[in-house]
């Protein structure tokens, strides 16, 4: 593996850098207004249009869609590194489109889903969500009870889900649904387009969570879909889902690695300056530790996505390497960000201060995709099979 990066790619994280210093920084103050007077902490549609016709201008839109999509196809590798920097602003942002679910599609629609779906998901003209999670089945997705029967020419989903994200902005929703009891995951999930008008899909109740985010709640009651509306292959939607999970995996290891830097920097530029008992903290052995124990936990996070991301590219099984990163990148988050947050003292306690807010978020990502300790169970499980 060359750990050095194309010169394109280099010019394009740049570019990124960029981009979130002139055009999502200053939005900073606004979110985090938002959050602490119990708004959801992101950007309106009011806010999003010009951001997205600026990433339009700059060529960033669709990066890890193919080419023969209209794409960039810049592979896992600067794709994670764009993440990272993305992630060292607190304002919320995506490249059009959400990465997971574009590599979901991609390796299930069939001609016709093709041109109703992915093409224009892939020209970020539609949005996507998916619903997995359920109230008795989140981190273990073969105990769904969601059902899809077959009735004539039409499959009927019945059943409810939970903790699903853009659900009110989506355009179609992903939904996993048992279709064999007794294969259960193996054979018996399959994944179905619901196109958000589809009657008997409603969203039952919005669920705020930790940091300004919502979530939803959604029923659905004798909710009929087409034949053509399967994804993939009949029974086989447990495969792709965990491809996209993969995916979503990776991304997160490089926002806690992007998150973590914004605030190692944090750190050290207060402890440079703070000075307490007549020392500045720089110049106290606990502060030196914190720094260095940081920075060496977020050098090995980054350098495991990259290797990740560099085995995904070239199209090996990374579900294992995922997991690792899934539980080492975001529990060295939430240590980083705890040291950044005790060195400020109360100032970091502040809502109108960033690192009380990334607290709160980050908290949350040793649970989304799979909980810490669901994964070291996994990784323990292929060790000693």
């Amino acid at each position: 593996m060359d750990f050095n990066l194309p010169e394109e790619h280099r010019m394009l994280q740049d570019l990124v850098a960029k981009f979130v210093a002139n055009e999502l920084m200053p939005f900073e103050n606004t979110i985090l207004e938002r959050e602490a007077s119990g708004q959801l902490a992101t950007l309106t549609a009011a806010e999003l249009a010009p951001l997205y016709a600026r990433c339009k201008e700059l060529g960033l839109w669709g990066l890890d869609v193919p080419e023969e999509l209209g794409g960039a196809d810049i592979g896992a590798v600067a794709k994670m590194c764009i993440s990272e920097e993305l992630a060292y602003t607190v304002t919320p942002f995506t490249f059009p489109p959400d990465s997971p679910n574009l590599h979901m599609l991609l390796s299930t629609v069939n001609d016709d889903q093709r041109k109703r779906y992915l093409e224009p998901y892939a020209r970020g003209e539609m949005v996507s969500a998916i619903a997995i999670s359920e109230p008795g089945a989140g981190a273990d997705p073969s105990g769904m009870k969601t059902r899809a029967d077959k009735h004539g020419d039409k499959w009927v989903i019945n059943g409810q889900k939970i903790w699903i994200s853009r659900m009110h902005e989506s355009t179609f929703t992903i939904v996993m649904a048992v279709t064999d009891q007794d294969k259960g995951s193996r054979g018996g999930i399959t994944a179905f387009i619901v196109d958000q008008d589809n009657p008997g899909m409603t969203v039952a109740r919005d669920i705020p969570i930790l940091g300004g985010q919502r979530t939803a709640e959604v029923l659905f009651n004798d909710c009929e879909v087409g034949e053509e509306q399967v994804l993939g292959e009949l029974g086989n939607g447990f495969g792709p889902m965990q491809l996209r999970l993969t995916v979503r995996r990776l991304e997160i290891g490089s926002w806690s690695v992007g998150i973590a830097r914004r605030a190692l920097d944090m750190l050290i530029e207060h402890a440079k300056t703070r000075v307490t008992f007549g020392q500045k903290l720089a110049d106290r052995q606990a502060i030196q530790w914190w720094v260095a124990d940081a920075a060496t936990k977020i050098h090995a996070a980054r350098l495991m996505v990259q290797q990740a991301a560099w085995k995904l590219d070239q199209g090996q099984d990374v579900r294992i390497e995922a997991s690792m990163i899934k539980v080492f990148a975001t529990e060295m988050l939430q240590e980083v960000v705890d040291y950044a947050l005790q060195a400020h003292g109360s100032m970091g306690l502040a809502c109108e201060f960033p690192l009380q807010y990334m607290y709160k978020r980050v908290r949350a990502f040793r649970i989304f995709e799979g909980p810490s300790e669901v994964h070291r169970w996994v990784i323990a499980r292929k060790l000693l099979a």
